[in-house]
């Protein structure tokens, strides 16, 4: 193998170059994202049917859709909010299932039931994925066009732009106004005609035609014949003939006043406490997020003339910028890591060519797994980043290992250092470091079969682990002992092996008390009775929570106001929250939406949101920001209640339709009953340190003017119910009869009542109505009118009534808060037939944890196939086994000294440390020849400087993302700090505590087979 190596050495390292190359090539090319391409099993579908009663509503439409959809293959949870003619179902299916599939199933069971729904029923389903939310948010405000014209630029000018970008999937446009000619009937005045309104409708909707009646061929042409009668402008509009006789001609004009006006709305969008238009730029999957942000800037600094006069134009949310950031952290921590592993090989190894072959080995390693990521459509974001950035210091650890042994051999037997002395030399490792690197490798395994959010995530972080570490194997054990063959010397080796007084020093120490501990297999119990005790403390002392906080540079501010708040009253109030947010420091814009939401769903003109984006340099972290903010309002703004969340966590919530970490799921048949045992528990969890935003899960629809039309007495009239109520709908709501097309644009004719008949409840008695025969009768002659009281909202969970009981965990850990209150919560008497469900990201917490627990298992038992392939003896096995765990023991440790919480990317942590501990013990065990004491002291003598070396550089490597030094470093901090309390106990678990529980054993299996043979 040496004499091949030696020969084909061009060929091998001209092979790497092209890799690397390669790697560069894709690394340019591969998309940049926040996280992973996730595809989330969910499927929402939104109804509307009018403005029904809420319990109407969930008899006639929410159950038939319930049944429908739970009828779809792959079904696993159906949930539903039920409102006023409207209803949200989510249809929650297995992970991995086809979406595009179980979309198009879910719309087939909704159409087969949409007849039987009531009249003009209509819905839209959406698969709920990241792109659902926008990567670029854009505000326009002026002060001097109007609503409708600053609206008319973004959907008819700048909209089509954005749309031409590559990677752009919707451009949503919000706020702004719609221009319409709104036709004010005067119902006296028509009357005295002997007029209805369905001839005020008519005439506009005949009077607007262009029409192909025809074509005719003459002297070799084709013509296209079209009668048209268009109408124009409000003059047009005004001349449509209603009647025509003796007594002349009644034109629109005569009953009825016609203007330009907008279109009605019920709700309001503001940017920076301005009337404003926002635009909301969402990406199609896999686009490159930051290259759709660069070309939008780039598009916008070239068309700048072309902007209106007046517009201002601000950027309210900007995803690329954290993804930019997140990035740049990342990427400086593997560069300040590389650098301290420079260092460090410096101090040990004294010799620039060492450095200099790790250092060419580690960007190399780096670009070439690039290559694989591309090749399996991954991406760059914070999770593969945070991978290479966590391989640092395995990937040097590789080098320095084979280095070392070079070395060493060529020290131990200087006649031979010839150049394929040092290839023969490196083939003495192929055995251990193919073990090593296949013990890091094969512990990601099991990761490939979580579920959830954990797999969707943490198995790109894996991939991009294995890969690097994959190549680093390859490059460790073909290129570098090539590149040492070619670049070093003979005295390098010897530089390199000598050691200096301290290191010296200490190696004697370390033999002299190894010895020791072997002759006295007491001290060793006592060694690891303290690991386990101390381990096992810590473990009782560290809380558990699910994904990392990570400061992503804003945060979601929701807000209710009180039930059947006006729009204009949930304006006054919001006007006070835009000045605290303008009187903070640390805010640098907001966007508000009323009546609307980021990420859609049923929506009153009392809730909306708010997305406040953060300076960059500020004083206050974001989760101060938020404490403070949400502090000032409940002072301030009585009556207002509100939920912060950072944009990552909110679009989670959303996409997995867990938003909250604390969820009380309450089932029963009664709504009654549930929303007086939820006020109850909601009272009962508020007293839990730690537990915010506690909301009883009760949303209470506004007052409703109901309008009873008796039957006989509309009869009498000459009237049905449903004619009085089209008429009702046309005289109050209005009804666009016609549409005119001006530029771009289709403009409404909209028939309505002037609003000084309705506006009062009073007055709806003497709303007049015509009857068929044109008699005149006022609207109380034939209708009772009377208040309803807000109804609450319905829900159900997979068809069974539910209310759930929501709060947000500040300032504790997720175990600790669940903790107490389950403790609370059990003394709670439920009626018969009434349960409750613990939901929420405390439910998806403990599935991830199981089934990292799982994985962990996995990976230890395959650990041990491996090791077992390896040596064929239980007692090195086992002594190895034995190491990895106590060195798990330790990650409590850290945990706990560093105040971090036991969450998923920990546990991803926990497991790579049984893959790093097992590494080093297998080189350990490729010195010890035997389990005699002297051997192992040799061997530990042998592998001293290597151990320290890596764990050293592995440890500095990891530090800088252990230190959440930058936006996508605070999401891999708990990875880091498990893996380098790992590390700090591996040193004298493998170098004092493995050699004795080996000869221990080994002493152990001798005096079995004694008593066998006896």
């Amino acid at each position: 193998m040496g004499a091949w190596l030696l020969q084909h050495r061009r060929s091998m390292l001209f092979l790497l170059l092209v890799l690397v190359l390669a790697g560069l090539m894709a690394a340019m090319k591969m998309p940049v994202a926040l996280f992973p391409n996730v595809v989330f099993p969910r499927i929402e579908v939104s109804v509307n049917s009018g403005n029904m009663p809420i319990q109407q509503t969930e008899i006639a439409v929410t159950r038939p859709l319930e049944q429908a959809l739970r009828a779809v293959p792959g079904v696993e949870r159906i949930r539903s909010t039920t409102a006023r003619g409207a209803a949200d179902v989510s249809v929650q299916f297995a992970w991995g299932s086809n979406m595009t599939e179980a979309l198009l199933q879910a719309e087939s069971a909704v159409n087969k039931v949409l007849p039987a729904l009531p009249p003009d029923t209509r819905f839209t389903a959406r698969r709920m994925d990241p792109t659902v939310f926008p990567v670029l948010g854009l505000s326009l405000t002026s002060d001097r066009l109007d609503p409708v014209a600053l609206r008319r630029y973004a959907e008819y000018d700048l909209r089509p732009l954005l749309l031409a970008i590559h990677g752009v999937a919707q451009v949503e446009v919000q706020g702004g106004a719609r221009k319409e000619y709104q036709v004010v009937v005067d119902p006296m005045r028509l009357q005295s005609y002997g007029l209805r309104l369905t001839a005020v409708e008519q005439a506009l909707s005949n009077g607007n035609v262009i029409t192909a009646v025809g074509r005719l061929q003459r002297h070799y042409r084709l013509y296209q014949i079209l009668s048209e009668s268009p109408l124009k402008n409000v003059q047009d509009i005004r001349h449509i003939v209603l009647k025509t006789g003796t007594a002349g001609v009644v034109d629109l004009a005569d009953v009825a006043e016609v203007r330009i006006g907008t279109a009605p709305q019920w709700t309001t969008v503001t940017a920076n406490g301005k009337n404003a238009v926002l635009v909301n730029i969402k990406q199609q999957m896999g686009a490159n997020t930051v290259a759709i942000d660069q070309a939008i800037r780039t598009l916008l600094r070239k068309d700048a003339k072309s902007i209106p006069a007046g517009i201002k134009l601000s950027t309210w949310y900007d995803q690329s910028q954290l993804i930019t950031a997140a990035a740049s952290s990342v990427r400086d921590a593997i560069f300040i890591g590389a650098a301290l592993a420079a260092l460090v090989l410096l101090v040990f190894l004294r010799n620039l060519r060492l450095t200099f072959i790790v250092a060419i080995v580690l960007p190399s390693v780096l670009l070439a797994s690039v290559l694989i990521l591309y090749v399996l459509h991954q991406s760059f974001n914070i999770m593969t980043l945070g991978g290479m950035a966590a391989a640092v210091g395995l990937i040097v650890d590789d080098a320095v290992v084979m280095l070392e042994h070079i070395m060493r051999r060529i020290t131990d037997n200087p006649s031979e250092g010839k150049p394929v002395s040092v290839l023969h030399s490196a083939l003495e490792m192929s055995k251990p470091l193919a073990g090593s690197s296949a013990a890091t490798i094969i512990i990601f395994i099991p990761l490939a079969f979580l579920s959830g959010v954990t797999g969707a995530f943490f198995q790109a972080l894996a991939i991009s682990i294995a890969a690097a570490l994959l190549v680093s194997f390859l490059v460790a054990y073909l290129a570098v002992p090539l590149l040492a063959d070619l670049l070093l010397r003979p005295q390098d080796a010897r530089q390199a092996e000598h050691q200096g007084r301290f290191l010296a020093w200490f190696s004697r120490m370390y033999g002299h008390y190894l010895e020791k501990l072997l002759r006295r297999p007491l001290f060793l119990s006592l060694i690891v009775l303290a690991f386990l005790l101390l381990g096992g403390w810590s473990y009782t002392q560290v809380g558990s929570g699910f994904m990392p906080a990570m400061d992503e540079g804003g945060f979601v501010l929701d807000y209710t106001a009180a039930p059947g708040t006006s729009l204009a009253e949930t304006d006054r109030l919001l006007d006070q929250v835009q000045q605290i947010l303008a009187q903070n420091r640390d805010v640098a814009s907001y966007s508000r939406r009323t009546g609307l939401q980021l990420g859609g769903g049923i929506t009153e003109a009392n809730t909306g949101d708010f997305f406040i984006r953060l300076k960059a340099q500020r004083q206050h972290s974001i989760w101060q920001v938020m404490q403070a903010v949400r502090a000032q309002i409940h002072n301030q703004v009585p009556g207002l209640r509100v939920q912060t969340e950072q944009l990552m966590e909110d679009l989670i919530g959303d996409l997995t339709a867990v938003p909250q970490p604390v969820e009380i799921k309450l089932f029963g048949a009664d709504p009654q009953t549930l929303q007086k045992l939820a006020r109850q528990v909601a009272g009962q969890i508020r007293q839990v340190p730690g537990v915010v935003e506690v909301f009883d899960g009760i949303v209470i629809a506004g007052d409703a003017v109901d309008i009873h039309v008796d039957p006989v007495k509309a009869a009498l009239a000459g009237m049905t119910p449903s004619q009085v109520s089209s008429q009702l709908q046309t005289l109050m709501a209005g009804r666009v009869v016609s549409r005119i097309p001006q530029g771009q644009e289709m403009i409404g004719v909209r028939v309505r009542a002037p609003h000084a008949l309705w506006s009062e409840i009073h007055r709806l008695r003497q709303l007049p109505i015509i009857a068929p025969d044109g008699h005149y009768l006022t609207l109380g002659q034939v209708a009772e009118i009377r208040m309803q009281s807000g109804q609450a909202e319905l829900n159900s969970e997979n068809l069974k009534p539910m209310v759930a009981v929501t709060a947000r965990i500040e300032g504790r850990a997720m175990s600790t808060v669940m903790g107490e209150v389950k403790v609370r919560l059990a003394h709670l008497q439920l009626p018969r037939g009434v349960y409750l469900q613990y939901g929420g990201l405390y439910r998806e917490q403990q599935q991830s944890m199981r089934e990292l627990a799982l994985v962990l298992l996995a990976a230890i038992l395959l650990v041990t196939v491996l090791l077992l392939f390896l040596y064929e003896r239980f007692t090195v096995v086992l002594s190895i086994l034995a190491t990895a765990l106590l060195a798990l023991g330790s990650v409590f440790i850290g945990l706990w000294l560093t105040g971090t919480e036991r969450n998923i990317t920990a546990m991803i942590g926990m497991t790579m440390i049984v893959g790093i501990v097992t590494e080093t013990a297998i080189f350990f065990f490729a010195e010890a020849q035997s389990a005699e004491s002297h051997e192992l002291v040799r061997a530990g003598k042998a592998r001293l400087r290597p151990v320290l070396m890596t764990a050293i550089i592995a440890i500095l490597a990891l530090m800088p993302l252990a230190l959440g030094m930058g936006a996508g470093a605070q999401m891999q901090a708990p990875l880091a700090i498990a893996i380098i309390s790992g590390l700090l106990a591996e040193i004298p678990l493998v170098l004092l505590v493995m050699p004795g529980i080996y000869a221990w054993l080994e002493r152990l299996s001798k005096k079995g087979s004694v008593r066998v043979i006896h």
